[in-house]
């Protein structure tokens, strides 16, 4: 079994995106590999079939009830804000422990790859007094880092593997998605990220990308 806690530097980054196409590789290589996003906010109990629940569940080729939704999402809030602030308009109080209770029997259950996806950035308050990094770091697993293409990402990337790197769990990997419509070049922000991180395994992530071998291979999964 491995895990894999995958992150980013901010909402909206591609990370559900990369977490799909790394479970439909390694599940089409014959891993029994599985995803957990124990927390979500901005999620409508109304039209649940549109969430990234709904989308990591289509990637692992089940199909989508109610209990595969509370599998892989058991944390579920409604309001679009960091999920503890979304908890206290619910009346909960969620705290890292809520999360690491639900994450450590997952991981020593999985028989394959098992891919945990984060909620908002690195930095993100994700329960009350702790950040989506001192989960990575209560749960000691390798992480990846998504970035997106947008005006701003360089700083947002660099300000977020310092933050790792400090905390003692650098990114396995900086995947750079590209984003729609930003207007900055793919190839120079690229460029520019691997300038200032030197040996950092960069992986380029386009609109539309269906090979995730070898993002799976940077990261380990496929060992």
């Amino acid at each position: 079994m491995s895990g894999l806690f995958i992150t980013a530097t901010g909402t909206d980054c591609g990370k559900t995106f990369v977490t799909a196409g790394l479970l439909r590789h390694l599940r089409a290589a014959g891993l029994p590999a599985r995803a957990l996003k124990p927390v979500v906010s901005g999620f409508d109990p109304a039209s649940p079939a549109g969430s990234d629940p709904a989308v990591l569940i289509e990637a692992m080729g089940e199909p989508f009830t109610p209990a595969a939704l509370d599998a892989i999402a058991p944390l579920r809030f409604k309001a679009p804000l960091a999920p503890n602030m979304a908890a206290r308009l619910e009346g909960r109080r969620l705290t890292l422990d809520d999360i690491l209770r639900l994450c450590a029997p997952a991981l020593r259950a999985a028989r394959g790859p098992l891919l945990i996806e984060g909620a908002g950035g690195v930095m993100s308050p994700l329960a009350e007094g702790a950040t989506c990094l001192d989960a990575i770091m209560a749960l000691r697993l390798p992480a990846l880092l998504v970035t997106g293409s947008y005006l701003g990402a360089i700083s947002h990337a660099l300000t977020a593997h310092a933050a790792m790197w400090a905390a003692g769990c650098a990114p396995c990997a900086i995947v750079l998605c590209e984003s729609e419509g930003s207007g900055v070049s793919f190839a120079e922000t690229l460029a520019e990220i691997a300038g200032f991180l030197p040996g950092v395994p960069l992986a380029p992530i386009r609109r539309g990308e269906t090979d995730f071998g070898p993002l799976a291979s940077v990261c380990g999964l496929l060992a």
